[in-house]
């Protein structure tokens, strides 16, 4: 079993050009969860950062651009808005790739700390350049 001192994490960057949302999000997930790696342990953070980059460039299958819809709540009568995939890439195409990946992750702690790991852009530049990331095919 991975013990948290033990264990080494490396930075991805994944180019989202014309990658099909699902498809990304899961292996993307896949990264961030660590299952890669031979000393994965379901309750230790052994995953590796993911810097996606171009993140409006996303293509959807069908006709999610209409029909998939995002909601949130305010807590206050009334207060249930709900967005299309067309309007949420039109207003921030990043959080579309971050709410796909947070829904395929564990919904608790280690969720959460995973989830950090996560670094969406929507253009090409990024401020990551330091920790040299290397490029991730899928």
């Amino acid at each position: 079993m991975a013990k948290t001192d033990e264990i080494s994490h490396a930075w991805y960057i994944v180019d989202a050009t014309g990658q099909t949302l699902g498809r990304l999000a899961t292996e993307i997930a896949h990264i961030l969860r660590g299952k890669h790696k031979p000393q994965y342990t379901p309750h230790v953070d052994s995953g590796d950062y993911v810097i996606v980059i171009n993140a409006s460039k996303i293509e959807v299958t069908g006709r999610k651009l209409d029909q998939k819809k995002y909601y949130r709540f305010s807590g206050y009568p009334s207060g249930l808005k709900e967005m299309t995939l067309r309007q949420m890439m039109e207003r921030s195409s990043d959080q579309v790739i971050k709410k796909a990946v947070k829904g395929m992750l564990p919904h608790n702690v280690l969720g959460r700390k995973i989830l950090k790991k996560l670094k969406v852009y929507t253009g090409s530049e990024h401020p990551h350049q330091a920790q040299q990331p290397q490029p991730l095919e899928l």
